[in-house]
């Protein structure tokens, strides 16, 4: 018998905590996509069913433009409140732990999101969206904090390719929804609805889900200090974090600047092509595109856990210049064999193709960004730099109906946005390396 080899397996071994905890972020995650896509996928019936009558005396041309400054203005206000929401729900996880403050967050962007059912206003949608944002932009950097504390360092590019999944597996799920449910001026407020059930999660996570050790040991090393206390959000931005969360805001910014591009206007670009015979084009582009995202967030950060980080980084951004050029610089076509009779096989691997190469990093960024950060301060850190990424999305979002304007049509202005990805391979090089490296205390 060798003690050491039996240590480490004890060590090892998969728990029924580990399990709980893995099932809890899962389907946290999984309802935050599903929150994430909804909007999106209901702003047209939503928002037009609130049109101003002055507003649509004047026609098709002045509706659609109405709706299209409101659907940039709510969507920057989800942005921004996901920002605000990774950087005080993080501290929170921080100061209070994991499980309590993943609770709160998952909470917070549920019932939020049940009271969009109630808007008769837009800016009733966009204060609700801003604030279940909040709680939106939390539980990502706390369940990803957790999981990645919880399991042993073996399996976190497994964990790191669940989590980013099940955000997809959620953009399916309302994908399906619309195929099998299409929302109009009427049901729309019912997907609103459905969208608060994740509130039931709160409970399985209080009664189920057992708290980081690694936090419990830090935060009672901290507690046990003489030190005076430092400000979480000034200690990653001080010393020698200070350039790693830099580096790691500028590696997250690229990649949501470059996906907003990407797959932003797909339903709308999609929707253009098939006319209005196919109404259900969109949310079946929506599937798609979301089918080969869930692929390659689980692929990628299996596939890239023995490379250096910042190489993985920059394989992902060549993949997805490459895949966005091939896909917005080539003629579309909507012609050929149907695929289940409302959308072309070529089309659909074209969306396929976009949802894996623009969305790999973030099966990749779960893998990365907790290594980058000590315990003490690892949800703060990895929640500004996440939602930090988002925050600088913004402009190009209120700004996408003149960049739309401007270049010609949705195609042109992907092509112009996802050129961002060539900007990735040299910051990059700014990253910190932390291949091979066991998770910080």
């Amino acid at each position: 018998m060798n003690p050491m080899h039996d240590a480490k397996d004890t060590r090892d071994a998969i728990t029924k905590g580990m399990q709980m905890t893995l099932l809890a972020g899962f389907l946290g995650w999984m309802m935050d996509g599903y929150e994430q896509a909804l909007f999106p996928t209901l702003a047209g019936p939503a928002l037009k069913s609130m049109v101003p009558a002055d507003i649509a005396a004047l026609g098709v041309k002045a509706i659609n433009g109405w709706v299209g400054g409101w659907m940039g203005i709510i969507t920057a206000a989800f942005l921004v409140g996901a920002a605000l929401g990774g950087a005080a729900f993080g501290w929170l996880g921080d100061r209070i732990g994991r499980v309590k403050a993943m609770s709160f967050s998952i909470l917070f962007y549920s019932i939020f999101s049940g009271v969009c059912y109630f808007a008769t206003d837009p800016t009733h949608l966009a204060a609700a969206r801003f604030m279940a944002a909040l709680g939106m932009g939390g539980e990502w950097a706390l369940g990803v904090a957790l999981v990645m504390e919880a399991w042993p360092e073996r399996h976190r590019s497994k964990m790191a390719g669940a989590i980013g999944m099940a955000a997809n597996l959620g953009m399916v799920l309302v994908g399906c929804m619309a195929l099998a449910y299409p929302a109009d001026g009427s049901s729309w407020r019912i997907h609103f609805l459905i969208g608060a059930s994740p509130a039931i999660l709160t409970l399985l996570i209080r009664l189920f889900v057992p708290e980081s050790e690694k936090w419990e040991r830090s935060a009672a090393k901290e507690a046990a200090s003489v030190a005076p206390a430092r400000s979480k959000i000034g200690e990653v931005f001080s010393g020698e974090l200070r350039g790693t969360t830099i580096a790691g805001i500028l590696m997250v910014s690229v990649v949501f600047v470059g996906t907003w591009g990407a797959v932003q206007w797909i339903p709308l670009w999609v929707g253009d092509l098939a006319g209005p015979d196919n109404p259900r084009a969109k949310a079946m582009a929506m599937v798609i595109v979301s089918a080969g995202a869930c692929c390659s967030t689980f692929v990628a950060p299996l596939l890239l856990a023995g490379l250096r980080r910042r190489l993985g980084y920059q394989l992902l951004c060549g993949f997805a210049l490459v895949a966005t050029v091939w896909i917005y610089r080539t003629p579309a076509d909507w012609s050929g064999t149907m695929l289940f009779g409302i959308f072309p096989w070529v089309m659909a691997a074209k969306v396929f193709l976009l949802g894996m190469a623009a969305t790999a990093f973030f099966g990749f960024f779960p893998l990365y960004l907790p290594e980058l950060f000590p315990t003490r301060v690892r949800a703060t850190g990895q929640g500004i730099c996440y939602n930090t990424g988002r925050l600088v999305a913004v402009p190009f979002v209120l700004l996408s109906g003149k960049l739309v304007e401007s270049l010609g049509g949705y195609q042109q202005a992907a092509a112009a946005i996802t050129l961002v990805y060539a900007v990735g391979l040299f910051v990059a090089f700014l990253g910190k390396e932390t291949s091979g490296q066991a998770l910080q205390d």
